[in-house]
């Protein structure tokens, strides 16, 4: 199908909706608090700042981490703009990388740090803290490197079959020096033929002087 900027720009437009009003609800709701069970201890909600990346990766280093944010939406763009044509399973991966991106630039530009506060843990194992933004960009990620690589190597398969049936060449083609046996009418006249040949049997025939 047909690129569609109408749904890239919508899927990535709900997603920093989205992100952003969860990253106000938990400032007011979660901030100061302990954290708030909601499947058990497997998922909790805990507010968080984050001055890192996704994932409260590369946190406190002091780097201006948009630069990443700003590079990941810039990209989407690029790859968008350079194929006419992309099934929308690729779009919507390219859709949830940019909302998520741009979800999380939006924070590092006004604040310096990002709202966490989505916990997951198993037994006594925590995940880092991340938000819808996060989730987005790693979901976005995935699917892209999926379809991506399935796709491709569909293109590359069908590349590689017949393009349909072909017939075989007949056997008296012309080209296939069936006639040039020796002794064939191709041969009669050129002054090479064999003992059997017709310049033989006019030896053989002429009177005698």
């Amino acid at each position: 199908m047909r690129r569609s900027l109408p749904l890239l720009i919508g899927v990535a437009g709900s997603l920093v909706a989205v992100d952003q009003w969860t990253k106000r609800w938990a400032t007011a709701h979660l901030q100061y608090r302990e954290p708030v069970r909601i499947v058990g201890d497997l998922v909790r909600f805990a507010y968080a700042r984050n001055s890192g990346i996704a994932f409260s990766l590369l946190a406190g280093r002091g780097f201006p981490l948009y630069v990443f944010s700003a590079i990941a939406a810039l990209a989407v763009f690029v790859i968008f703009l350079r194929h006419d044509r992309m099934s929308w399973t690729r779009q919507l991966s390219l859709a949830l990388i940019l909302g998520g991106a741009v979800g999380n630039l939006i924070d590092r530009v006004s604040t310096g740090q990002v709202v966490d506060f989505i916990l997951l843990s198993w037994k006594t194992h925590e995940f880092p803290v991340f938000n819808v933004a996060d989730m987005a960009v790693t979901f976005g990620v995935t699917l892209f490197a999926l379809v991506w690589t399935q796709e491709d190597a569909a293109a590359t398969r069908a590349s590689v079959e017949p393009a349909g049936d072909t017939m075989p060449a007949p056997s008296g083609d012309p080209g296939s020096g069936t006639h040039e046996q020796a002794g064939g009418p191709d041969r009669a006249g050129d002054g090479s033929g064999t003992a059997g040949g017709p310049l033989a049997r006019e030896g053989t025939d002429r009177p005698l002087a």
